[in-house]
């Protein structure tokens, strides 16, 4: 039973004696390990990976100094790419693999809160939390579980990641400074969930604003780095902890003592998070739910008004990122181009991640491949909105009604579809926008890359129909899209250059998008993605109306 308003959450008790405010951490732990066994270990070893295969192309691409030299010149120093990546500091293959993997930060940050509010607030929005209340459980137990198994999550992948880059080559100092900074930033997120978990009452909730903390620190880095290093607005990045790990300046001088700048931050957020997370009422968060209209409006008269209703926030934070992301790679295409001209091994690469003769083009459709796979990302997100809505139990009411069950799930599979064209939309604009600006031949770049952000959308599409279907059949695997996902990161990323057999690429549905920029191209690729796509949500469809809701 729920306390009530105004009364705290009962605290267990043994015997007479206050129990522990630690007691049951170890149980718990035991169960977030047993629940993440399969996703925890599969992004660990995605994101250890990639900084040594930066590494490892970056050497063989530019074994010389005077190679780097002229890339460090080109590219690395492009302020978009810097704005992007983040600064570099020397024309080792250790300071511009640090460059290239600047946005590790960002997804392990991401991935640390994601993962925090989803042991602490989602169990307690879903009733899981109480239930464990009422045993000998300690009122800090809940959250030092979670923010335990992420940090010990976080130093593993900054341990594999430091032990990578060693066996690539690469010196030792630099390779843990720049492991172990990695790690810090995930430690620094996953305290901000453990933190956003308390001020809110609904699971959403805490991740809008654990998210929006993470994109406020992103934009002072952008900010901050836009200048390159020791430009006047550098101090806007020394204010993001997202901006700590590359002022270690990992590989060239040094500097051990930054690292204790997410420790601190880590250590202060964490002593306001415990006391709130005691002093509040169980279910609900520091800052009151905002009361409703008496009477609902006609927007929300059927499935699909409910779910605009809880997909809006969503659609327009992605879209808003996007578009500036976009911005972004657009302005960084023509000097990117440029850079390489001369390096033919490299022209190699790009043309297989761009699959364009022109390199500028080829830096265009590679970027325009890694954002359809975010997109896929937030595809995957929309389509397990409906799970996470019968998990908490709301589900039922509505199919209590004349709301059928495909009318239910197809109203979420709609945003899952129409989300990410709209976001591949826009990204493809504003790439457009800011290229088209760059060569000065915005009314030709623009409709171009709008074209070929569109053409990544069946492939997207693929991902989302498969999180659908496993929603409608294996609604407890669901989370499986996501190691999917990651999957199709790992081939897009390492195949090219591990030279992975055709038939293991062919796994990825992004593998088979035409590349539309600079050549003649087939849609019946689309076409084929479209259908497969279509099959699976026909699937999801009807085995949602055939399962038991909700499936324990």
């Amino acid at each position: 039973m729920r306390t009530e308003p105004g009364h705290r959450a009962p605290q267990s008790r043994t015997k007479g004696s206050t129990a522990s405010a630690f007691t049951g951490t170890g149980h718990l732990l035991r169960l977030i390990l047993r629940r993440d066994r399969v996703l925890l270990p599969i992004w660990i070893l995605l994101l250890a990976v990639l900084p040594a295969s930066y590494a490892s192309t970056y050497a063989g691409l530019y074994p010389t100094a005077d190679e780097r030299a002229a890339y460090l010149a080109g590219t690395a120093s492009n302020p978009s790419i810097v704005a992007l990546l983040g600064p570099v500091y020397g024309d080792s293959v250790g300071a511009l693999t640090v460059q290239r993997a600047g946005l590790l930060a960002l997804i392990v940050g991401l991935i640390g809160l994601l993962t925090v509010v989803r042991h602490t607030r989602t169990e307690e929005e879903a009733g899981r939390r109480e239930l464990l209340g009422a045993t000998v459980l300690g009122r800090y137990a809940g959250l030092t579980a979670a923010l335990l198994v992420t940090y010990a999550a976080n130093v593993l992948l900054g341990l594999l990641t430091a032990g990578g880059l060693v066996a690539a080559g690469l010196p030792g100092a630099g390779s843990v400074l720049f492991g172990a900074g990695v790690a810090l930033t995930g430690v620094v997120f996953a305290t901000v969930g453990g933190l956003a978990a308390q001020l809110t009452e609904s699971a959403s909730g805490a991740r809008g604003i654990g998210v929006g903390a993470l994109g406020l620190a992103f934009v002072l880095r952008l900010g901050g780095d836009a200048g390159g290093s020791g430009g006047s607005a550098e101090w806007l990045s020394w204010l993001s902890p997202l901006g700590w790990a590359a002022r270690g300046r990992a590989y060239a001088d040094e500097r051990w003592w930054v690292l204790l700048l997410p420790v601190l931050f880590s250590a202060v957020v964490a002593l306001v998070a415990y006391p709130v997370s005691v002093r509040r009422d169980l279910g609900a968060g520091v800052f009151p739910s905002r009361l409703g209209p008496a009477t609902a409006g006609a927007g929300l008269a059927g499935p699909f008004g409910l779910a605009w209703r809880l997909h809006r926030g969503q659609l327009l934070g992605w879209t808003v990122g996007f578009g500036l992301l976009g911005l972004v790679l657009g302005g960084a295409a023509d000097a990117a181009g440029d850079a390489v001209q001369g390096n033919q091994q490299l022209a190699e690469i790009m043309s297989r991640l761009g699959g364009s003769s022109a390199l500028a083009e080829a830096y265009l459709g590679g970027t325009l491949s890694l954002t359809a796979l975010a997109a896929a990302g937030y595809g995957i997100q929309a389509a397990l909105r409906a799970r996470a809505e019968e998990t908490a139990g709301r589900v039922e009411p509505l199919l209590a009604t004349a709301v059928s069950r495909a009318r239910w799930l197809a109203a979420h599979l709609v945003f899952a579809l129409l989300g990410p064209a709209v976001v591949l939309a826009v990204a493809g604009l504003a790439t457009g926008l800011a290229y088209g600006l760059s060569v000065s031949d915005v009314g030709g770049e623009l409709p171009r890359l709008l074209g070929a952000g569109l053409a990544q959308v069946p492939a997207v599409w693929v991902l989302a129909g498969l999180a659908a279907l496993l929603v409608g059949w294996l609604p407890r695997f669901s989370g499986g899209a996501w190691a999917v996902l990651a999957g199709c990161l790992l081939l897009g990323q390492l195949g090219a250059v591990l030279e992975l057999d055709q038939w293991a690429l062919d796994l990825s549905p992004f593998t088979h998008t035409p590349q539309v920029l600079g050549q003649d191209w087939s849609a019946t690729p689309l076409a084929a993605l479209t259908a497969a796509a279509a099959a699976l949500l026909t699937l999801a469809l009807l085995t949602f109306q055939k399962r038991d809701i909700p499936t324990p």
